[in-house]
């Protein structure tokens, strides 16, 4: 009798597994983002790179957003300001994940340790330059991982969107990404009509990689807004400040609206743009006797441009069956 009695409660409870197992289901996929950059150490540029965050998180509400800096010297400028309590003091509006930032390959890491198996890694990136170039390298090396048995793959998906310009390749024609990011700017055109002046962007730009892209979106800006002279240069490749300078005083242009045309208004937008050393770009046009107003705020702080990254997201989440 005591046997069957434990023949049937040893049934019971297997039945009792096994009904739990069907009511459960499968595991659920856990899905982020990762949106990464070059970072900035100046409080007030992170207003580009938390607009950004937040009109992806508002588009993908369901989704953890993570940031993550690329640069390793402006990852540990904010991880030594943590005990700085003057700095702390002084900027308590500051986002703890910037104090704790972390580059790609760890956030990756600590996403994936908390269950997260489909990642999207969302360069904020300007171009497919330098930058966007290592990041590829990132994600292609952690998706070469291959375990013996499949349920121990790091991740499901492990994908990366490109960058506002687009990318080589024929996914995505990177003319067409022009457009957008064109569309996007109409704001600063509008400011320099008002002032009656031409607008100059100062890009990034790389001593490495060809700048191209750069000439082409002045091109695409020039066809889209034919009434404002407009000039994009870089800090490093081409077109470089004298270029700019040259097309200025050919066009015979008298005052001009100087903006930097990269995510954020940082080191390179309050000092090689707007500083008061000679050679800056303020310095050296107005040198020529051109009258030059300056915008300090980077383009991520445009929601228009945020909005580009959102649909880059979408793009790539599309391509790989993914639903966010």
């Amino acid at each position: 009798m005591k046997k069957l009695s434990f023949v049937i409660i040893a049934s019971v409870l297997s039945l009792a597994v096994v009904v739990s197992s069907f009511a459960m289901g499968p595991k659920k996929d856990k899905k982020a983002i990762v949106l990464a950059g070059f970072g900035t150490s100046y409080p007030s540029a992170l207003a580009a790179i938390t607009n950004i965050q937040d009109e992806v998180q508002k588009a993908f509400p369901k989704v953890k957003v993570k940031l993550a800096f690329t640069s390793n010297i402006i990852r540990n400028i904010w991880h030594k300001r943590q005990n700085d309590k003057k700095f702390l003091s002084e900027n308590k509006n500051i986002p703890r994940e910037i104090l704790y930032v972390k580059g790609p390959l760890a956030t990756i890491a600590d996403l994936q340790d908390e269950g997260y198996n489909i990642i999207i890694v969302q360069p904020t990136h300007i171009y497919y330059g330098e930058e966007y170039t290592d990041l590829t390298s990132y994600v292609n090396g952690l998706n070469s991982i291959k375990t013996i048995k499949a349920k121990f793959m790091p991740f499901k998906k492990l994908v990366l969107g490109r960058p506002l310009l687009g990318k080589c390749g024929t996914s995505y024609d990177y003319h067409e990404d022009l457009i957008p990011a064109a569309k996007a700017l109409a704001f600063d055109v509008a400011l320099a009509r008002k002032k009656d002046a031409a607008l100059v962007y100062m890009g990034h730009g790389n001593e490495f990689y060809s700048t191209g892209t750069y000439v082409e979106f002045q091109q695409a800006l020039r066809k889209m807004y034919p009434d404002t002279p407009i000039f994009v240069g870089t800090v490093e490749g081409f077109p470089s400040l004298d270029n700019v300078v040259s097309g200025l005083t050919h066009m015979g242009i008298k005052k001009v609206v100087l903006k930097p045309f990269m995510i954020v208004a940082g080191d390179h937008a309050n000092n090689d743009m707007a500083g008061d050393e000679d050679d800056s770009w303020k310095s050296v046009i107005k040198a020529k006797g051109i009258k030059v107003i300056t915008v300090i705020h980077g383009i991520g702080e445009n929601s228009d441009i945020a909005k580009i990254y959102v649909h880059h997201i979408k793009d790539i989440a599309s391509d790989n069956n993914i639903e966010l």
